[in-house]
């Protein structure tokens, strides 16, 4: 059957067979950041919005309104293409402190249905709504509430409803904006087949290249061969993307609270050359990384250093810190070493990102960690704590900007405004 969309009136039809099986909702903000800024500028409302980086320094689109999607710009655009695209849009770099705090309420509302909440990035969450014995309220009712409260923010979403992830997600996409796509048990294969293979989560270019070139076009031409054949072609993925194809994925939902990695990382509008201007970045970077774990009380046992490269490839390194850390310091005199890894005089960095990953479950306490060995250590220490303490705190109220290190005041300006969304970035 054709799966119903939230513009149709066969919903309640829907919502009165009882739902047997997994309920897998997935969430999605409709662009989201633009929509936000649309919020909040009302004169914007209605016109092209182009949340990005700067056209003129190599900066890339974060979110483009619907209204600027008319005239094919979209995420990862490059800005100067968006541009020529839609000369007469409403450009604004991203205000990322203000989009979490609209992330936080939608999410908290998501949370108000169900503790079985993943959010994946900013704008996205998969949540679990399987009927129980206890709690049998039908899962198209659930997001419609959800929309709803959504709306009321002045924000909108799109849900999709299915038996597994991989479904939902595939509903999601299918009615923007404030769409409801909705996936019944049993109807999976049928609402999956026609899709080209690259719809698929986990799939990307190279995959795809792969199996079109092996005659698998759609979903249904995955899902109806052989598993050794796709296993051969795609290695281990194989048997988790036919699984996925056959609506047959049982992954379960990780609860936010599982935090695999806090990371930062920022593009330049001009490749750095020099190891003073490349240092600070990373300075910054790392700063970002430290009031993130503080802010979610984690304490990382690995630290990871990336650069991107002028010919656009990418290198990375890590190593163990020595105990539980979240002390962009530590971070900071660490990553000067890794750098050396990655990094000769005379080469160009269009990249850096840093990541903490490897967290202590049973908590930490920082003050262990001295700046000196020392007999003045635990007095620096107890001071160093102080003043990142009261930084947080100065950040947190007037935002990113409002205070920063002398390093980092040396790469002010010099990003291309562009940003990803990480989940672990902005929670």
């Amino acid at each position: 059957m054709s799966q119903p969309t939230s513009h149709d009136t066969s919903f309640d039809a829907l919502a009165s067979v009882p739902w047997d099986g997994r309920a897998i909702l997935l969430v999605d903000l409709d662009a989201f950041f633009a929509s936000v800024e649309q919020l909040d500028h009302p004169a914007w409302r209605g016109k092209p919005v182009i949340v990005g980086g700067d056209p003129d320094k190599r900066g890339v689109v974060s979110t483009a309104s619907y209204e600027a999607r008319k005239y094919g710009v979209h995420s990862a655009m490059p800005s100067s293409t968006a541009r020529r695209l839609c000369p007469d849009a409403v450009w604004t770099e991203g205000h990322f402190d203000r989009y979490r705090e609209m992330s936080n309420k939608v999410m908290a509302i998501l949370h108000d249905e169900t503790p079985h909440v993943q959010q994946v990035s900013i704008d996205e969450a998969f949540m679990d709504v399987t009927p129980t014995g206890v709690n049998r309220e039908h899962p198209i009712l659930i997001a419609r509430r959800i929309q709803e409260r959504v709306e009321a923010l002045g924000v909108s979403c799109s849900i999709g409803i299915g038996t597994t992830k991989a479904v939902a997600k595939l509903a999601s996409d299918m009615d923007k904006p404030r769409g409801l796509t909705v996936v019944t048990p049993g109807s999976e294969a049928n609402f999956m087949a026609p899709m080209p293979v690259r719809a698929l989560s986990g799939i990307g270019a190279s995959a795809e290249k792969k199996l079109r070139e092996h005659g698998f076009e759609t979903l249904g031409d995955l899902a109806a061969t052989d598993d050794d054949e796709i296993i051969k072609l795609l290695g281990k993925t194989g048997a988790v993307m036919l699984e996925r194809a056959r609506g047959l994925e049982n992954a379960p939902i990780e609860n936010d609270d599982e935090v695999k990695s806090v990371s930062n990382e920022t593009s330049f509008a001009h490749d750095l050359t020099e190891r003073t201007d490349i240092e600070a970045a990373i300075a910054t970077m790392a700063a970002k990384v430290g009031r993130r774990l503080r802010r979610k009380g984690l304490a990382g046992t690995t630290l990871a250093l990336k650069v991107r490269y002028a010919d656009f490839s990418v290198r990375s390194v890590q190593r163990p810190l020595p105990a539980p850390s979240d002390d962009e310091f530590l971070f900071r005199h660490m990553l000067s070493d890794m750098l050396d890894e990655l990094w000769q005089q005379g080469m160009a960095l269009r990249l850096v990102g840093v990541a903490v990953t490897g967290f202590d479950d049973d908590g930490h306490d920082a003050d262990q960690l001295k700046l000196f060995d020392d007999d003045a250590g635990e007095t620096v220490s107890k001071s160093h704590k102080d003043l990142q303490t009261a930084t947080d705190k100065v950040k947190e109220r007037f935002g990113e900007g409002a205070l920063r290190y002398g390093r980092e005041l040396r790469m002010h300006g010099t990003g291309t405004g562009s940003s990803s969304k990480n989940p672990a970035d902005y929670k």
